[in-house]
């Protein structure tokens, strides 16, 4: 049996009384798309940071490549190759869209003062090879002719891509993003979906909240349905676009 990528066990998340997210069970299994929707206040955003370690579950365990990574920091778990791309970009806008890619790449060699000094050379190759790292998902995002623009410059959709293309830069084995298509043009949204589901032949794995559901719909192998902070249903796309409980949870009922 194919071993999860990310578990979610039985985890549970509460604000004083209100528990954003009760008893959550969940799978990811590696390659492809995987979709989590609900109407807002559903506990999607709440169970993505705690997945992130930006909150510490209240009862439950995560699971991610089969360790546990519950109590770890955020940066711990950036480190074992579990990434976040933000809803709203979070970007240098002084700095070029090439430079907001380096500032993501794992392992800067220059970063360490003795490295800085006295292996120049070492770093410098380095930095060649992260540069054309770099250009190449640019180009793969068709963003390689704005590489030496200030990130300030690109449009919504554009910087929506550039997030995107931050996260792919940092080589997670599994990318976690919020509403990429969220305010943006359909045939833009389409477009970064299709490239995200190209990108997951590279070895990535796609982790996405949408409300855009005729989008997700149209890529995801795997949707899961939020509702009052529960799973009320999951499954392939065409079987939950037909489940009564998909349609109970959007329109305020059960």
């Amino acid at each position: 049996m194919e071993e999860a990528l990310l578990r979610i066990s039985e985890v549970s998340k509460h604000f004083g009384g209100v528990y954003a997210v009760n008893a959550v069970d969940m799978e990811v299994k590696e390659g492809g798309i995987w979709g989590l929707v609900g109407p807002n206040g559903s506990g999607k955003t709440t169970l993505f940071n705690t997945i992130l370690g930006l909150y510490k579950p209240d009862h439950g365990t995560v699971y991610f490549n089969g360790k546990c990574i519950s109590n770890l920091a955020p940066h711990d778990i950036y480190a074992e190759g579990l990434v976040n791309a933000f809803q709203l970009p979070r970007l240098f806008y002084q700095m070029t869209v090439l430079d907001n890619m380096l500032v993501a790449a794992r392992g800067h060699q220059g970063d360490r003062l003795v490295n800085s000094l006295f292996l120049r050379k070492g770093w410098q190759e380095q930095e060649k090879g992260l540069i054309d790292e770099a250009i190449e998902i640019l180009e793969f995002v068709e963003l390689g002719k704005w590489a030496f623009s200030p990130a300030g410059e690109l449009s919504g959709g554009q910087r929506k891509l550039l997030e995107v293309a931050r996260g792919l830069m940092a080589k997670p084995r599994l990318l976690l993003l919020d509403e990429p298509a969220a305010g943006i043009n359909p045939a833009l949204g389409k477009t970064i979906f299709q490239k995200l589901k190209d990108f997951s032949g590279n070895g990535t794995t796609f982790f996405i909240v949408e409300h855009r559901l005729e989008i997700l719909f149209e890529f995801a192998k795997w949707v899961y349905v939020m509702y009052r902070g529960r799973v009320v249903t999951q499954g392939e796309p065409h079987d939950v676009a037909d489940a009564p409980a998909f349609y109970q949870a959007y329109l305020g009922g059960g």
